[in-house]
């Protein structure tokens, strides 16, 4: 396949602060790549100097087959940019801020073409501080559309979003790979980079320290299930005993109490439940969910991708 971003040995420090520490990267044309982590990993240093905002202090960068300092104009050209933070004028209307940013751009789409794309055609003369704040993220993806680019960045698109505004972005960036476009994910919703990313980067201090499909990264846990219990009394002695459980593969505790990964909870809840009645240890509380990215992350690293 035809490589879109890719970067190697990337740095950049703020100070004592590494923010990036060599990391290496490849997106695949016609591919939606999510980089995932917690605050402070080094997402969005990373994506902005991939973006052309930021330089690196070291590695090397290749976007679309060109290069940051040789080819910006082009490169530009080729590129839609959703910012963490997207600042909009607010007392201009929806059209004339597309009319702006259409002007940037040699070529591209027309503004009602891309009105009635992230569907705000209704909202064509409503001053940009009169939208809603689902309202605002699908004009700033429509900002970043009007070029009609073959690589679209996304940084953090639905935070602070409804559900409903979150599906609606999920059904744009969808139909933007649909068509034949790149796209490259940050963001803190794993049922978010599990919907929309063919593959995914974990990242942490800088670093990709997982990499591949969500089946993929998932089934490196070795469990497809993830048990939560806690009970009364509270023994941490009895961890011993659960790693032993038929089918847990691996314990850890949180606030929220105890978390096992196992492999079929059909026949690990039973011996479970077993095991604490002949302990006399009673059950406060018992769920299961299928392993998800984040337990992947927690496995990796033991925060959580929403840790600050």
């Amino acid at each position: 396949m035809q490589v879109a971003v890719s970067c190697s040995g990337l740095r950049k420090s703020y100070g004592d602060v590494v923010a990036v520490d060599g990391l290496d990267l490849e997106v695949c044309t016609g591919e939606c790549f999510g980089l995932l982590g917690p605050n402070g990993a080094g997402k969005t240093t990373t994506i902005e100097i991939l973006e052309g905002l930021l330089e690196p202090d070291a590695g090397d960068v290749e976007v679309l087959g060109m290069r940051w300092g040789t080819d910006d104009r082009a490169i530009r050209q080729r590129l839609g940019v959703q910012l963490q933070e997207t600042q909009l004028a607010e007392r201009l209307t929806v059209e004339e801020t597309l009319r702006i940013f259409r002007s940037f751009f040699d070529r591209g789409r027309s503004v009602d073409q891309v009105l009635r794309i992230v569907e705000l055609e209704e909202k064509r003369s409503a001053w940009v501080s009169r939208l809603s704040g689902g309202q605002q993220q699908r004009l700033a993806v429509a900002c970043a559309l009007v070029s009609e680019p073959h690589l679209l960045f996304l940084d953090e698109p639905t935070t602070g979003l409804d559900p409903q505004s979150r599906r609606q972005l999920w059904s744009l960036v969808l139909d933007f790979k649909a068509a034949g476009g790149t796209v490259l994910l940050t963001t803190h919703y794993m049922e978010e980079a599990e919907r929309l990313c063919d593959r995914v980067a974990i990242v942490d201090h800088g670093q990709v320290i997982a990499l591949g499909t969500p089946d993929e990264l998932i089934a490196k846990l070795g469990a497809e299930h993830v048990v939560e219990i806690a009970f009364q009394p509270d023994d941490p002695e009895v961890d011993d005993w659960l790693r032993r459980v038929d089918g847990v593969e691996n314990v850890r505790r949180e606030r929220r109490g105890i978390l096992l990964t196992v492999r079929e909870v059909h026949r690990t809840v039973p011996a479970l439940l077993a095991g604490l009645r002949d302990r006399s240890v009673e059950l406060s509380r018992l769920t299961t969910h299928h392993a998800t990215l984040e337990d992947v992350f927690v496995s990796l690293t033991g925060r959580h991708l929403r840790d600050e």
